[in-house]
Formats: C-alpha cells, structure tokens, sequence
C-alpha cells in the first residue's frame, strides 16, 4: 500500500496539529468505551472522512493482502501506550498512514476537560476534516 497522497497527506497533518488534544480525548474515550480489545481507532478518508473502529483482524487481514507491508503499523499499534500517545490509522484508496504522537496533556485529562460528549466531539472533528480534506480526496 502506498502512502497518502501528498496534499490529501499535508491536509491530514494540518488536522491533526490543530486538533491534537481533542483527538487524544477521543482516542482515550473510544478506547475506553470499546474495553479491552485491541481495536483502534481509525480514519476512512472515503467517500467523506470519518472515524472508524478498526478491528485488530480486520488489521491482519490487509497486512496479509498487502503481502505484511503494514507489519510496522501493527507493531506500532501493539505498544504505543494510550495514557500518553495517540495512534490513529488512516485509510484512503489504497492507502495508508499512521498518525501516531506523543501528546503533552495525558489523554484522560483531556478527555475529562471536553465539553460534551463523544458523539458531539466527533462530529466537530469530522465537520473540520471534511472542510480541510474532501476538496482532495
């Protein structure tokens, strides 16, 4: 799998910097809202951006397709730590990225910050990546 296209990619990036905290308070509500699965949260850049929920099989099954090119992602994604970075995985039409920081504030204290609840918070953020990515896409 290729990487995101280079301006659909910078328009990702440019979202993701001014929405970092907001997107660690999601992760970690998510995160808890889902147990303890392995399941992540994601970006599906098509038809329009929106969050989600991508499952550690459904995971395995594209490293397999796309003959173990996304291994790294899934190791990223076994040890990253939630409490204080973020990983988000990103898929386009063939395409993939991994947006993974270390955040500042520990997620749950941004989550416990939010005003509202995730449902509000993630249609806000997916009103703004929509604005700032679906001209690209």
């Amino acid at each position: 799998m290729d990487t995101l296209d280079n301006i659909q990619n910078e328009k990702l990036e440019q979202f993701v910097q001014e929405n970092k905290e907001a997107l660690a308070a999601l992760s970690w509500g998510l995160k808890e809202e889902w147990g303890e699965t392995k399941d992540s949260l994601g970006i599906d850049l098509l038809p329009r951006p929106h969050f989600i929920r991508c499952s550690r099989e459904a995971l395995e099954k594209l490293n397999q397709r796309v003959e173990s090119k996304i291994q790294e992602v899934l190791g990223i994604l076994d040890g990253y730590q939630p409490s204080q970075e973020v990983a988000i995985v990103a898929i386009g039409k063939g395409k993939i990225k991994l947006i993974h920081y270390r955040v500042e504030c520990p997620p749950a204290v941004s989550l416990q910050q939010l005003q509202g609840d995730l449902d509000s918070l993630i249609q806000r953020l997916e009103k703004r990546m929509n604005e700032l990515i679906t001209q690209y896409i």
